[in-house]
């Protein structure tokens, strides 16, 4: 009969022995094979692994020394019950092991409770973080729109001045045009006037004042002509360069309103927008040509170059007005000094003593007026001689700038820029000057020579008088030779 709860190998369940378990020799423990698998918590693996002490105690019991093999009871302990008996625990095991998770417990809640610290920090950091790199993002798309706003009213300012830049060309190159066409009509008086005059017969047959002055009208007509046409060829030429700067720059003006319409867009994105989804892998594909150094730099040197055409422009329309001003002026002056080498020689045929006398006066008249343009030309040069000397003494005063003060500003260009045109100035003048004593030294040669000159045949007076003063009795007015129709 077996109770409930012992096992057969129970010191109660076989016959009971005395024996001195002090005088009995050593026994050899058996060897049992170990079935105990012990049990970790997660992050105690490491922990010191514990085993039940009945385990080694009921493993080291010794039997009576004064039992021979042979007189030994059998153990009446089965082998199937021995793993049984094994694997028991004692109280202080059970507690060891309650302790243990008890441990594990708190461990495991300390290192939950850290994570979710941690993590609601994390959150947090990385909620903070994106929502400052959108705001940065937005600030930055929103200073790239101001940049693309400032560039863009930039270009259309450029745009606009080059623009009417062009118009104004396309005025000047018309007024050339028509100026040239305008210069057909005198210029055929002027050959007819020499064609008719070759019909003088005997002494009177003579290359005089007038026909040097026709001549000299021809010469100058045709030469101002080619000189209109040239410039008309070469303002054409500036206004095709002005349409490439302005293709240039309504080509950088349309792509930067597309760019601003673009980056509008996505300023005005936001997390609650409809229009916005997933990209994946656009953060990888850069499609970028340019960086913000360049990009910027593409516009100013489209700006420098359409400023550089319309500087090319206004120079080109100077120039036509500076051409206007003086082939009008020399042409005017030539058709007067013409006609009145005319009058001079048709008094002489007129009257030979009271026409010598007029013709005298106008002469002296003339003369006197040379005199007064010299006086006039020679106090304009005394009068710009003075500031050639401010100018050239500023400069020499700023050559003692010391180290890289010696910079080539806009005050050191503008006064190398006086100097040259104060000295080109002068030079003019003086060219002036000589012209008009060369033009008062042939009114003086003129006065003698109509003093000596002045009987002049019918044939000369008819040629002089009807046919050429009569075709020479109007002249193209200043508005019609500068081009104004």
């Amino acid at each position: 009969m077996e109770f409930l709860g012992t096992t057969q190998t129970a010191s109660y369940c076989g016959p009971k022995k005395c024996c001195g378990l002090t005088s009995l020799p050593a026994v050899q423990a058996p060897v049992i094979q170990e079935c105990y698998q012990p049990y970790y918590l997660p992050g105690y693996r490491y922990l010191n692994s514990w085993r039940p002490s009945l385990f080694y105690k009921i493993s080291n019991v010794q039997t009576c020394p004064d039992e021979s093999p042979s007189t030994l009871r059998p153990p009446t302990t089965l082998p199937a019950l021995r793993s049984a008996l094994f694997s028991r625990y004692s109280p202080h095991d059970w507690d060891q092991s309650n302790q243990l998770q008890v441990r594990g417990a708190e461990a495991s809640r300390l290192w939950a409770s850290r994570l979710t610290d941690d993590s609601v920090r994390l959150l947090q950091d990385k909620d903070q973080l994106t929502h400052q790199m959108q705001q940065g993002t937005t600030r930055n798309l929103g200073q790239r729109l101001s940049d693309i706003g400032f560039w863009k009213s930039e270009l259309s300012y450029e745009l606009d001045r080059l623009l009417t830049e062009n118009q104004n060309l396309e005025t000047v190159k018309r007024r050339l045009e028509c100026a040239a066409n305008e210069v057909n009509c005198p210029l055929q008086v002027a050959l007819e006037c020499l064609y008719h005059r070759e019909k003088r017969i005997g002494i009177d047959l003579v290359h005089d004042n007038v026909e040097k002055n026709l001549i000299r009208e021809v010469d100058l007509l045709k030469c101002c002509q080619q000189q209109m046409r040239k410039l008309a060829q070469r303002i054409d030429l500036q206004m095709q360069d002005n349409r490439d700067a302005q293709h240039a720059l309504e080509r950088d003006l349309e792509d930067k309103s597309s760019a601003q319409c673009i980056d509008e867009k996505c300023f005005n994105l936001r997390n609650t927008s409809d229009c916005i989804s997933f990209f994946h892998g656009m953060e990888k594909i850069d499609g970028t040509i340019s960086v913000p150094e360049t990009w910027a730099k593409f516009s100013n040197n489209n700006i420098k170059h359409s400023q550089n055409m319309r500087a090319d422009s206004i120079r080109l329309r100077e120039e036509a007005e500076h051409l206007f001003e003086t082939l009008s002026d020399q042409m005017w002056r030539q058709f007067t000094d013409t006609n009145l080498a005319f009058n001079a020689r048709i008094s002489e045929v007129t009257d030979v003593k009271n026409k010598l006398q007029t013709q005298l006066a106008k002469t002296l008249q003339e003369i006197f007026q040379a005199e007064n343009t010299i006086m006039l030309l020679e106090r304009s040069i005394m009068a710009k001689e003075g500031p050639l000397k401010v100018a050239q003494t500023r400069l020499e005063c700023r050559t003692w700038r010391p180290n890289v003060e010696l910079c080539r500003d806009i005050p050191q260009f503008k006064l190398v820029n006086e100097v040259f045109t104060i000295d080109d100035t002068l030079q003019t003048l003086k060219l002036r000057l000589r012209e008009t004593q060369d033009m008062l030294q042939l009114l003086v040669m003129t006065k003698c020579r109509l003093e000596h000159e002045l009987a002049i045949k019918a044939n000369t007076l008819c040629i002089d008088k009807e046919k050429c003063m009569g075709m020479r009795k109007t002249f193209p007015c200043t508005p019609r030779l500068v081009g104004h129709t």
